[in-house]
């Protein structure tokens, strides 16, 4: 960009902050002259910055003014000497814009809040005469020139009043302007018909209503009240009103216990006799080892707006771990689109309702918002709303956060975070509809922190004075939001008292109705686990879903695997990956055996094929953490990408490889999100190494073990953890197979460690093509990935299905002795009895350690003598790994008829050493052992 070089112009404000934005954006971007006098600037030297432009641009200018230093009472500020009218306004509106927030009347609660000294007109030296006189001033969003006077007037309504508004961070001066327009063009309010008011008015009443209600007859029950949020109801109601003429169809919400039963009850669409039959606990039979509290369920519902359009909304279930629910939302948001093709993200819309003690205190906040923008997880922008009652249980803010507001760390994103005063409905309208407007026209996140207060205790048997005493004073002298709303409204005499107190009457007499349904021999539980979507699938019992062929004709895989081959006639690839190309084909055309990653690009490719979408996701997915996978292609010359496997066919199934940012947690919750919206799918997650999954563990333990048993909710979500012990130290080793196993129940989920490319080919085809869905733990290889022991021929994918366990070769009668083992240990095994030539041992894979197939086990076991020792060998320590876990399962014999005890390395409070040649060392002595004649069963 060619900059005129500067002038005395350049004080005009708009020229200014382009330059500047510019500036922030590439320096280089900027002529040298500026780029030295804002860098000098930015370094604190004012006056170098102003000389070292020259004589050409001597006028004093919004970065730079002229100024003299006086002390008034406590405070010593800087007042802009008198001189150029229209700079110092100029300078004035810009303070406003950025610091107005801070003295904004957003607290419901009155606490003070110190005025910077830059907001004090004081500041900027006006006459009176000069307050009287009226400028044009381009910057300002205003129609016609209007007298300082004035100017302070709207800048103190836009920014100073119910709304704050922080914005200024945002470097795109197109979508500042866009921002200023619609609040200062209308002083940041919104002007409501009376029906407007009116359904604020009811939606105040609803929530109001519900809330006494539930505390009036369920004396003493936990609800976690939104008493003293309750414009949360009437917020949301405008927000899903706007969402309706903007085209949106879908709407999923996330959110935290605070409020739920509510949101629930008035926005959602659930019946409270359902609600209330919960509170009396009617039906305990029901839930005897599984379900979950109240305020943690789901819903979904079909909202009609005013205009007639119908929008599906769906409240994510929650466990009592707050923010971690957004990312699973956020996953669910982007499955529903991808499901419609809605690739603009223009019909579905994710909304996210959060604590303020929990936004700023929870990691997975940060790593949801990571995730904003990002190709493979964007969902259009997110409406953020943070239920700010400034206390978290028994924590004040001081205590909480580092930060000025609960919201600083959405700064991270170039977004709007408008404060509103909860208190002020109307003012709550105003920021929802520029909200809205905002979402979907730049396809961001958006932020809306409520300030307003949590009347009761942390739950309604809590004592809120123990630990806030003066908070609580000041809370219990507030009136409730709606009495405050309806006299206002009554004093614009456009609603009388009567018409008010007949909405609050119809609510009660329809709460008392549905109360007595609930406990009605009548009543009937609304189930929406399996329904639409969902219909076909079910959970329950592995047994009660038979193995499918998940064999292919051999000639359709040949030509699978060399289409994969077929590259772009102007692509280049890197020297290495033409060789990686045409090993491809000499496996397609069956010349070479088919190794792991080969193996699971025809499962990907042939569940494509089949119509089946195919998503994999993680830290390096795309080339694969030990550069085995190479699903994504890189041109040498250019760097443009390429993806093999979606130029299979017109007619196939998305196929999608992504890259993800470098989080567990937040990309984990994602992908399962996206599993429960997407049954008929493949929805894979790696870890880079399967040792980091642990980062992830809330979302494990939460959501992916426990969703059905608590909520009923199906998953087919697929695991991929790199496993093996190969002397690459303790966080290179691991997938912590035993925690998997211990959270194993129920048949809740499927682990699996498979030892040849054709079981894991068939491995993944079986989790799309039987009806039975439960996530996928797969312990995958790493040093094994090439070798060829693991490699299958074509006739090993053509044919047959999955084996939970595979059997020794060896003739059963000459068995001495039985070694159990799963995944990389048993070609080590397997090498270690040919070196001894022991024909005496035979070799048994439990390729599914859960759920076990213990008939298919025991069959197995049967065809050897009685009596025959059984080890199970693993490279874990005593306490990781499978052992205690079968130990717990079997005991000391298997079946009643072998003796049964393990072999491994001593239990350790770290998974492996950090030497290679102390690897090298136990492995050793684990092989020996596992064929010493001396061990005793």
């Amino acid at each position: 960009m060619n900059q005129p070089e500067p002038s005395p112009a350049s004080s005009n404000l708009a020229f200014l902050e382009g330059i500047y934005a510019d500036y922030l954006q590439d320096p280089n971007s900027v002529s040298p002259e500026w780029q030295d006098y804002f860098h000098n600037f930015l370094n604190g030297e004012a006056k170098t910055a102003t000389s070292r432009l020259g004589p050409s641009f001597q006028t004093r200018s919004l970065f730079n003014p002229p100024a003299r230093e006086v002390t008034g009472g406590e405070t010593t500020a800087t007042v802009v000497q008198t001189g150029n009218l229209q700079e110092r306004v100029i300078q004035m509106i810009r303070n406003f814009r950025v610091r107005g927030h801070r003295i904004a009347q957003i607290d419901p609660l009155g606490q003070s809040r110190p005025c910077p000294p830059e907001l004090d007109v004081y500041l900027y030296g006006f006459s009176e005469s000069e307050l009287n006189t009226s400028l044009p001033i381009e910057t300002l969003q205003c129609d016609g020139p209007l007298t300082v006077r004035q100017i302070i007037e709207r800048l103190q309504s836009t920014y100073c009043k119910s709304i704050g508004v922080q914005y200024m961070h945002i470097d795109d001066l197109a979508i500042r302007r866009w921002l200023q327009k619609r609040m200062e063009g209308t002083a940041n309010r919104l002007e409501l018909s009376r029906q407007a008011q009116l359904r604020i008015l009811t939606r105040l009443t609803d929530a109001v209503t519900l809330e006494e209600f539930i505390r009036r007859k369920f004396i003493g029950a936990k609800s976690f009240s939104l008493e003293g949020s309750e414009s949360l109801i009437p917020l949301l109601d405008l927000a899903i009103e706007k969402a309706g003429e903007q085209g949106i169809k879908e709407i999923v919400f996330g959110m935290a216990h605070r409020g739920r039963l509510n949101v629930l009850a008035n926005i959602i669409g659930k019946n409270p006799r359902e609600i209330f039959r919960e509170f009396a606990d009617k039906d305990p039979e029901l839930y005897r080892g599984g379900g979950d509290v109240k305020y943690h369920l789901g819903y979904s519902g079909d909202w009609t707006t005013e205009a007639g359009k119908q929008i599906h909304l769906s409240l994510c279930f929650n466990p009592s771990h707050l923010e971690f629910v957004n990312p699973v939302a956020m996953g669910r948001t982007r499955a529903k689109q991808d499901r419609a093709a809605d690739t603009e993200r223009n019909q579905g819309m994710n909304l996210l309702i959060h604590g303020d003690a929990a936004f700023p205190g929870e990691g997975v906040i940060q790593e949801t918002l990571n995730l904003s923008l990002l190709p493979g997880y964007a969902v259009g922008g997110t409406l953020h709303i943070v239920v700010n009652n400034q206390i978290g249980f028994t924590t004040s803010p001081k205590e909480s956060r580092s930060s000025l507001y609960a919201t600083d760390v959405a700064k991270m994103l170039q977004s709007p975070i408008f404060h509103v005063n909860g208190e002020d409905p109307e003012a709550v309208a105003q920021v929802v509809h520029l909200a809205m407007e905002f979402r979907h026209t730049f396809k961001r996140d958006v932020f809306i922190d409520m300030y307003a207060y949590r009347r009761l205790g942390h739950n309604e048997g809590d004592e809120p004075t123990f630990t806030q005493p003066v908070l609580y004073r000041a809370i219990e002298q507030r009136k409730p939001v709606r009495e405050g709303y309806l006299e206002h409204l009554l004093k614009l005499e456009g609603i009388k008292r009567e018409e008010a107190d007949k909405i609050a009457a119809e609510r009660r007499e329809r709460l008392e109705k549905e109360l007595s349904a609930s406990s009605s021999p009548e009543f009937k539980r609304v189930d929406q686990s399996l329904h639409g979507l969902w219909s076909g699938y079910v959970g329950g019992e592995d047994a009660t879903s038979a193995e499918p062929d998940t064999g292919i004709d051999k000639s359709k895989l040949s030509s699978l695997l060399e289409k994969q081959t077929n590259l772009p006639p102007d692509f280049h690839a890197h020297p290495k990956i033409e060789r990686f190309i045409e090993s491809r084909r000499e496996m397609a055309k069956g010349q070479h055996p088919i190794d792991w990653s080969a193996a699971e690009a025809l499962a990907f490719a042939s569940l494509s094929a089949d119509g089946h979408r195919v998503r994999l996701s993680g830290q390096d997915s795309g080339r694969g953490t030990f550069s085995h996978r190479h699903a994504v292609l890189y041109d040498y010359n250019n760097g443009n990408s390429f993806i093999p496997l979606q130029h299979l066919s017109p007619d196939q199934a998305k196929v999608e490889i992504i890259n993800s940012p470098l989080s567990e947690t937040g990309v984990l919750g994602f992908d399962y999100g996206y599993s429960l919206d997407c049954p008929n799918g493949l929805v894979l997650w790696e870890a880079q190494f399967g040792d980091f999954v642990n980062a992830a563990q809330v979302i494990i333990d939460q959501f992916i073990v426990s969703a059905e048993d608590k909520w009923h909710r199906l998953s087919g979500l697929v695991m991929l953890l790199p496993h093996g012990f190969e002397g690459s130290g303790p966080e290179h080793s691991s997938a912590r197979l035993e925690r998997f196993l211990a959270l194993a129940a129920e048949d809740n989920i499927q682990v699996v460690y498979p030892t040849t490319a054709a079981q894991y080919f068939h491995m993944l085809r079986r989790q799309v093509k039987r009806n039975w869905r439960k996530p996928l733990i797969v312990m995958t290889p790493k040093s094994l990935l090439r070798d060829p022991r693991v490699a299958s021929n074509l006739e090993e994918l053509a044919r047959g299905k999955f084996q939970r366990i595979i059997p020794d070769p060896m003739p059963p009668q000459a068995v001495k002795r039985i070694l159990l083992c799963t995944g990389k240990i048993y070609y080590e095994l397997e090498k270690q009895r040919t070196d001894l030539k022991r024909n005496d041992v035979a070799i048994i894979r439990l390729e599914q350690l859960y759920p076990i197939n213990l008939e298919g086990f025991e069959s197995i076991l049967g065809k050897y003598p009685k009596g025959t020792s059984a080890f199970w060998v693993q490279e874990e320590p005593e306490n990781m790994g499978a052992w205690r876990y079968l130990r717990a399962k079997f005991g000391e014999t298997l079946f009643k008829k072998f003796p049964f005890s393990g072999i491994y390395r001593p239990a350790s409070a770290s998974p492996a050493t950090g030497s290679m040649n102390s690897h090298k060392i136990e492995q050793k002595e684990l092989l020996a052992e596992a064929f010493s004649e001396a061990k005793v069963s």
